[in-house]
């Protein structure tokens, strides 16, 4: 099963660490074998993380006690790291040059973000999930600050409408691909779901998988030098 290990979702993987099938610690070293085969090439990690494995062990000590287990309980992930400031997207570039917020726009702003908050919290306590685009266009390449949509020009910020509000009232939210643009590149789908409701956002996640048009799409590596 090692080999197969790196293609599971984390619902799957957290399933077979539940189900006691596989050891987290078995999850994790997949994954840093996977990354030491194939990072030489990709450059996609930046630094794997000190205590990887130890943490592993300390995930499988807990799954053995029987002590109650997160939803995602010993699945490895990444996050995204640090940039240099040339690498930054111009919605950072933007916050980062904006002088010090007075106290009246301070106290404006919080209020917006208050009467978006009571939207949503409307919104939820009749629904359990809101379900939407990440980008209204497909993947970009990185640093584009301008793009033309229907002959007209727009700046990259007002394309993360449907993002930056979860940023704003802390609603918890996951992104995943849920299809292929004609160009071949991903299509991404958000899930959010009201607050501390992590769980029902990764079960609405989990049901969409299984009918992805993309579930069990994976990249080919074989041109540069990487087997599957």
């Amino acid at each position: 099963m090692s080999s197969d290990i790196i293609y599971f979702d984390a619902n799957k993987l957290a399933e077979l660490i539940r189900t006691r099938e596989v050891s987290p610690v078995e999850i994790v070293q997949a994954h840093l074998d996977r990354i030491g085969a194939a990072n030489p090439k990709l450059n996609a990690i930046v630094t794997v993380a000190d205590g990887a494995l130890e943490a592993a062990k300390a995930a499988e000590e807990a799954v053995v006690a029987g002590e109650e287990l997160g939803p995602l309980h010993g699945v490895p992930f990444t996050v995204t790291a640090g940039r240099s400031e040339d690498e930054l997207y111009k919605m950072a570039k933007t916050m980062l040059s904006l002088p010090d917020t007075s106290m009246k726009d301070y106290i404006d702003a919080e209020q917006a973000a208050e009467r978006l908050r009571d939207g949503y919290a409307d919104y939820f306590s009749r629904y359990d999930a809101l379900i939407t685009h990440v980008l209204p266009i497909p993947a970009h390449k990185h640093g584009v600050e301008e793009f033309t949509i229907d002959g007209q020009t727009v700046d990259a910020t007002y394309l993360q409408g449907a993002t930056v509000p979860l940023n704003v009232t802390g609603l918890p939210g996951v992104a995943m691909r849920f299809g292929t643009s004609k160009e071949g590149l991903p299509i991404n789908v958000q899930i959010v779901g009201k607050w501390q409701a992590e769980s029902t956002i990764l079960h609405v996640a989990s049901l969409l998988e299984g009918v992805s048009p993309v579930r069990d799409l994976h990249p080919d590596l074989s041109s540069m030098g990487v087997r599957p």
